[in-house]
This record gives C-alpha cells, sequence and structure tokens, in this order.
C-alpha cells in the first residue's frame, strides 16, 4: 500500500482534533497531507450542484471518479480547496457538509471510486493520512496508526467554538446531537465502519492540550520511523 514512503495515519471521530493534529504534524515532518474527509464532502458538495438523487448511489459514484480537485494553502498558510476551479474550502466546512458526506461515505461504490486517488497521496518523503479508514482500508501497512478520541461532549464544545468563530449561529445542543448521529451512523456502516485498527496507537485529546498531542505523535512518528 504505502511502499517505501512512510504513512502516518491519524483517524477518529468528528471533533476529535485530528484534522487539527495532522497539519500540524505534516509541517513539523515536511510530509504530504492527505485530508480524506474533504474528498467526500467534495463529493457530497458536487453531487449537491448537480442535482443529484441523494440515493443515487451510482450517479455518486460517477462524481467521486470524475472529482476536479486541488488542495493549496493561503500565504498564511491557511487551507484552501478548490472544486471545478472554485474555492470551496469555506463550502466544505459546514455542518451540513459533514452530514452530507457522512451519508455519502456509506456507499460502497463511492469509497471504491476514492480508493486509489487517496493511496496515490503517498508520496516521498512521506504521508499523513487524516479519516476515518486510513488505517484499517487505505492504508492497512502503514507504519504508524493512532486512533484519536475525545468524550462527545468535548467534540462538540469544540466544534461549537470553531463555527462560533467563524461567525456562525449554532445551537450547542443541536450539534451535540448531530455529532451522536454521525458516530452511530460512521460506527455501524458495513463499508469500512470508524473503528481502530488493531494496531493503532489510542490517543484521548480530551483533556490534552494540542502542542501534547502533536509531541508525542512525532515521538511515536520518529522511534518507528526514525
Amino acid at each position: 500500500m504505502s511502499g517505501a514512503v512512510p504513512v502516518l495515519t491519524i483517524d477518529g471521530p468528528s471533533g476529535s482534533g485530528k484534522g487539527t493534529i495532522a497539519r500540524r504534524v505534516a509541517e513539523r515532518l515536511g510530509w504530504h497531507l492527505l485530508d480524506s474527509g474533504a474528498l467526500y464532502r467534495l463529493v457530497a458538495l458536487a453531487a449537491r450542484n448537480s442535482d443529484l438523487e441523494s440515493t443515487d448511489e451510482a450517479a455518486h459514484a460517477r462524481c467521486a471518479a470524475g472529482l476536479d480537485v486541488r488542495f493549496s494553502s493561503t500565504p498564511a498558510g491557511d487551507e484552501q480547496i478548490w472544486l471545478k476551479g472554485q474555492d470551496v474550502t469555506a463550502a466544505i466546512r459546514t455542518e451540513r457538509a459533514g452530514d452530507d458526506a457522512s451519508r455519502v461515505a456509506v456507499m460502497p461504490s463511492v469509497r471504491a471510486a476514492l480508493l486509489e486517488r487517496q493511496r496515490a497521496f503517498a508520496q516521498p518523503p512521506g504521508l499523513v493520512a487524516d479519516g476515518r479508514d486510513m488505517g484499517t482500508v487505505i492504508f492497512p501497512d502503514a507504519e504508524v496508526k493512532i486512533f484519536l478520541t475525545a468524550s462527545p461532549e468535548e467534540r462538540a464544545r469544540r466544534r461549537h467554538k470553531q463555527l462560533k468563530d467563524k461567525g456562525l449561529d449554532v445551537s450547542l445542543a443541536a450539534l451535540s446531537r448531530e455529532i451522536a448521529e454521525r458516530d452511530r451512523r460512521d460506527s455501524s456502516r458495513a463499508v469500512a465502519p470508524l473503528v481502530p485498527a488493531s494496531d493503532a496507537l489510542i490517543l484521548d485529546s480530551t483533556v490534552m492540550p494540542i502542542d501534547d498531542v502533536v509531541d508525542q505523535v512525532l515521538a511515536v512518528v520518529r522511534q518507528r520511523v526514525g
């Protein structure tokens, strides 16, 4: 899967902090980054923009296979995601986009269409892959696997603060319900459910500062990869 290219997978539920941790670890290591969740959000957004029926799995799979996507960064280092030449970074980071992506992710043919695309991100000098099935399905032979989690209450609180900081008026109670439903759907789906890989290191970030989590992940990578 990863071949001669070292791969670090960071899986976990929504709001666990895996995206932030993955970006910081990739920057510290100088490795490439795969935000697999963004791909599913992009499929959901492209399908919605094309007025596809939410239950039309074949159409969603074709949409996934033909994604015209590009990842880049702003001069300040913030993420930028382009779909058909349009900046959709903000559009795919909404709660609706996340919920839509969770629904799309249960479709086996969509997951199959994105499989090789995700594996192609493994390029020298290494890859940090962030998602829900990176260590179990996409990169089962990864040198280092992390499963990052946090309590449901803490994950809802973090997401609430993130959205409020963006100027969005959201309900903490509603976010808690949405996260619980997304957890249920992601962990119970028939294809690639959200579970830790058998050889993954499980980190609970509920009370851990971000810098401490980053340092702990880096220590494991340097121990196993060098």
